[in-house]
């Protein structure tokens, strides 16, 4: 006859495994859960960072069997990006590529990154992820306005103007107005260097061009390829004043509902595609660059560029960043 203490374990045993079972089951079945991000971008098919954004949504959901997907809309197939953040703001499972003019709407000092003459190599953007002020920034726009940088690795390359007549100096851009992105360090920075800015979406500027809304805008060279610009612009004028670095970003309360696992592997990819885009969107340019040369556009290379970086300076102070600015250059070392 067995003991009581047999008949205890007998039935006990059995009822501790199914609560082991039990407590384990949610976290099982929280792994396997399924999230899908939708990632806008304004950019064409043909550019690079497109094909950088499709290999950032295969790599994420390879490394998480499927469970965590991104589909990539091109062409700002979603929207126009200001609507997409404010989309994101509220939660919405969207992402969007954007830059630190339009995040400085949110908290002003991030805009300094997109402001004249400030950033100019991949090197710079590397540094900035150790940047205590970066980081600050970062969480602010996530804790106070529901924007998670997912990473910032993806530099688009130089900006020039390009226009309809010749440039040499700011005082060459005198009454031309050149579109530029609906954000104050973008306006103040146009306008610093010597142009008339005027808001507008990329997507309008070939009309925009056509109907003589607008004399010229500031762009990247594979912009200019992409969207068939060479057509209606005559002159590339390689002022290089702005080096275009683009934020990958999310809703902070969708970022935070996934597993640490995925948070991870979202930005280890984040990071590896936005550096290898980058290094390809160097050679676009170039090669971009050859294509307008060949198609008939005249690139202007001997302008007064130290004209065009004290000019510059003035965004800064317009805007009231001046300290911001200087802070952030002494962390990354320039």
């Amino acid at each position: 006859m067995p003991t009581l203490s047999q008949i205890l374990i007998r039935f006990t045993a059995p009822a501790c495994t199914a609560l082991a079972f039990a407590s384990l089951a949610p976290g099982a079945a929280a792994a396997q859960e399924d999230y899908t991000l939708r990632f806008n971008h304004v950019l064409g098919p043909n550019e690079p960072f497109h094909q950088g954004f499709l290999k950032w949504a295969e790599n994420v959901e390879e490394r998480t069997d499927g469970h965590l997907k991104i589909d990539v809309f091109h062409s700002a197939q979603l929207g126009v990006e200001e609507d997409i953040i404010e989309q994101i703001r509220q939660g919405a499972n969207i992402g969007q590529n954007t830059d630190a003019a339009r995040l400085g709407n949110y908290v002003p000092g991030i805009s300094v990154i997109n402001g004249p003459y400030f950033i100019e190599s991949m090197a710079d953007v590397e540094k900035l992820n150790d940047a205590p002020t970066m980081q600050a920034w970062q969480k602010q726009l996530a804790d106070d306005y529901g924007l998670q940088v997912v990473c910032f690795d993806w530099v688009q390359g130089k900006r020039h103007f390009f226009t309809n007549q010749e440039i040499h100096s700011p005082a060459d851009l005198e009454g031309v107005r050149v579109r530029t992105p609906p954000a104050p360090i973008w306006q103040e920075s146009i306008r610093a260097l010597g142009a008339a800015p005027v808001a507008m979406d990329f997507g309008d500027v070939y009309s925009g061009l056509q109907s003589r809304a607008i004399d010229g805008a500031e762009l990247v060279y594979p912009n200019i390829t992409a969207g068939g610009l060479g057509e209606v612009l005559d002159y590339a004028i390689e002022t290089g004043h702005i080096t275009l670095v683009n934020f990958q970003v999310v809703s902070s309360s969708w970022f935070e509902g996934l597993p640490e696992e995925y948070q991870k592997i979202l930005v280890e990819e984040c990071r590896a595609a936005g550096q290898d885009a980058s290094r390809q969107m160097e050679a676009a340019a170039s090669e971009a660059k050859a294509q307008l040369q060949e198609d008939g556009m005249t690139v202007i290379t001997d302008i007064d560029r130290e004209a065009f970086k004290k000019a510059g300076e003035q965004a800064y102070e317009a805007l009231g960043l001046t300290d911001a600015k200087q802070r952030l250059a002494e962390e990354i070392g320039k």
